[in-house]
């Protein structure tokens, strides 16, 4: 069984402000709850086919994880594979014009219900991912949005 989330803000920012601070995965930190360090594998851009190698922690747990970058369509798609808990999962953003200077930002998560976590209800689990995203993308909104206030511009 297969669960999916999509959480959507609109950010008063241009695409390009969204796009550039999604690809700093250095602040990454700074919106993911369980993130606590996050750095592109051998430095450089995110590519498609490479990775990212974290810190994080989840129920209070420390550990390192790594993530696959599948896709990259500057400056609007960008999304990973990896696990969450004991189950594959995969997870994207996508970025598009929402008026001059706004963006519609938005988050999906979907995630292979497998071993253990078949246990837990569906409708739980969603929730909970669901509950997440919204939080991730309350932060993107107010980062981008406090960069451009700033004067911070898009690369």
């Amino acid at each position: 069984m297969t669960i999916r989330t999509e959480s959507r803000i609109i950010v008063a920012g241009s695409v390009g402000d969204v796009w550039a601070y999604l690809c700093d995965v250095g602040r990454w930190a700074e919106w993911a709850p369980t993130v606590l360090e996050c750095r592109v594998r051998g430095g450089g851009p995110l590519t498609a086919g490479g990775w990212i190698d974290q810190s994080a922690r989840d129920f209070r747990f420390g550990h390192r994880r790594s993530e696959r970058v599948t896709v990259v369509e500057p400056p609007h798609r960008m999304a990973f594979a990896g696990t969450i808990g004991s189950s594959q999962a995969r997870w994207g953003m996508e970025v598009l014009p929402a008026g001059e200077e706004s963006t519609d930002s938005i988050m999906w998560v979907e995630v292979d219900l497998a071993n253990v976590m078949r246990l837990v209800p569906p409708g739980i689990l969603r929730r909970r991912i669901q509950r997440t995203s919204d939080r991730e993308m309350a932060a993107i909104k107010a980062a981008v949005e406090a960069d451009v206030q700033a004067g911070l511009e898009a690369p």
